[in-house]
């Protein structure tokens, strides 16, 4: 991670299009390398998992899946990047209740780091409307009367009342997934 701490200039690859997911990649990134130009390239990459994962494992493996999918586009010589970065929302029904989160991936040529957000409790009602095959978006635009809130403030948004958002979660995750890349020599087994 050295290297790329000195580079005037970091690609990174984002696996998704959704600007939130992309500017939540740029702004962590450019906290962390304030000095660096920080070039975000939203590209479609498929989870391989449900729409809506409604476990933490596929929400993991959602994520991991889009990391994978980037390295190898920059293997075949289709794109150029230092680092690889991947979100993928989900939900789970825990002891607690129901909540959503999401699953962030990082790397770079060397390593992999897996990360994960805070949980937002769900209303049973939500839930249930997920389990039933809806997608978290979609329930959330039908019952606050949003279009595409996912691509906005998403769920998190609407049920803090603003005080948090989608973006603001997922910058959050990326920096604290970011460690093991930062400080390589402290996680090697």
């Amino acid at each position: 991670m050295q290297e790329i701490a000195n580079l005037k200039k970091i690609r990174v690859l984002v696996g998704s299009t959704n600007p939130v997911k992309i500017n939540a990649a740029k702004v962590a990134i450019c906290q962390i390398f304030p000095e660096t130009h920080i070039e975000c390239i939203g590209i479609h990459a498929p989870s391989m998992v449900p729409d809506q994962p409604m476990t933490e494992v596929e929400t993991r493996q959602g994520a991991i899946n889009r990391v994978i999918y980037c390295q190898a586009l920059v293997d075949a010589k289709e794109y150029s990047a230092e680092l690889f970065v991947a979100m993928e929302g989900g939900v789970d029904n825990f002891e607690h209740g129901p909540a959503t989160f999401a699953y962030i991936v990082v790397a770079n040529a060397e390593q992999l780091s897996v990360g994960r957000s805070a949980l937002l409790p769900l209303p049973s009602r939500i839930y249930h409307a997920l389990v039933a095959g809806e997608e978290l978006g979609d329930v959330m635009d039908r019952l606050f009367n949003t279009k595409n809130i996912k691509q906005q403030g998403g769920a998190i948004g609407l049920l803090t009342q603003g005080h948090a958002t989608r973006e603001s979660i997922y910058t959050q995750a990326l920096i604290l997934a970011m460690a093991p890349l930062l400080n390589p020599e402290l996680y090697q087994d």
